[in-house]
């Protein structure tokens, strides 16, 4: 029997990276869905639901993308709601790639060293990514701090973080080398989750900064969001500072993202949100 994907995404076309991920992973047909919106997903799931039955439904499975996080939490929602008794199939939600790419960063992180009751700056954190990695990284202990050029938005992030997963987070307003010197203040950990192409932080700050341990940067277009440093270093170390670019995390995030797909066809009963995606990153990392 065929593994099925119902690849169900908010945006007018689905997303080609999502799709082909699929296929590596395991999918032998990815149904792939553009312009869904939330009252959509009910039926759409029923489809996958309804036409397989028993061991089988484990062959079918949903997942759910797009680039706004919030319409696809809500999706997710929906997704989940669908189902009743065994009458059900999994269902991975990654809108955005902020599930897979944030915990594929945090784990990395504290893989490398003890980072818990520290202090930890998501620059530029009000994106997909930065929102997910501003959280787990409050999940492991750390003494969480997420920036924004605006406050506002900087504090309304911070309230979707403490409304959803139920942690803290600092909101900071940074917009120049001196506010970000003040930021990274007693830090031991910089993950920078802004723009493609922008730089945060000048190795002028990091390089000889007393307390950070661990730096991490998900851009990895030119220039990287963290000044000297290079995409694919994956654990370097630099002026006694651990270091990892983009596609170093990147390597970690295809395979969480792959290994999630694949692990939707073992059961019909998962379902990867962000805190289920981050606990695989995690052994996946190690």
């Amino acid at each position: 029997m065929k593994k099925l994907l119902l690849q169900l995404d908010s945006d007018k076309h689905p997303s080609v990276f999502d799709t082909i991920t699929a296929y590596d992973a395991g999918a032998d047909q990815v149904l792939a869905l553009g312009n869904v919106a939330v009252e959509d997903v009910r039926d759409l799931v029923y489809g996958a639901m309804f036409t397989r039955g028993g061991e089988a439904l484990k062959n079918s499975a949903v997942f759910i993308g797009g680039s706004d996080v919030p319409t696809g939490e809500a999706m997710l929602k929906a997704a989940v709601g669908a189902f009743f008794g065994p009458v059900r199939v999994s269902v991975m939600m990654d809108s955005n790639g902020c599930n897979t790419t944030a915990a594929s960063a945090v784990a990395k992180i504290v893989g490398a060293a003890e980072v818990a009751g520290k202090k930890a700056v998501v620059l530029a954190g009000t994106g997909p990514v930065g929102l997910r990695a501003a959280t787990f990284l409050a999940k492991e202990g750390c003494q969480t701090f997420l920036t924004s050029r605006s406050l506002q938005r900087a504090e309304q992030a911070a309230e979707q973080i403490r409304e959803r997963f139920g942690v803290e987070v600092t909101p900071l307003a940074v917009s120049d080398e001196a506010t970000t010197r003040q930021a990274l203040e007693g830090a031991a950990v910089i993950l920078t989750a802004g723009t493609a192409g922008v730089q945060l932080v000048s190795e002028a700050i990091w390089a000889d900064h007393p307390d950070l341990q661990v730096l991490g940067d998900v851009n990895a277009v030119p220039p990287t969001g963290i000044e000297g440093i290079k995409p694919h270093w994956d654990g370097k170390e630099k002026n006694g500072k651990i270091i990892f670019g983009a596609l170093g995390i990147g390597g970690l995030k295809m395979k969480v993202h792959r290994g999630c797909v694949a692990r939707l066809f073992e059961s019909n009963e998962l379902v990867l949100g962000a805190e289920e995606i981050y606990a695989i990153a995690k052994e996946l990392s190690g």
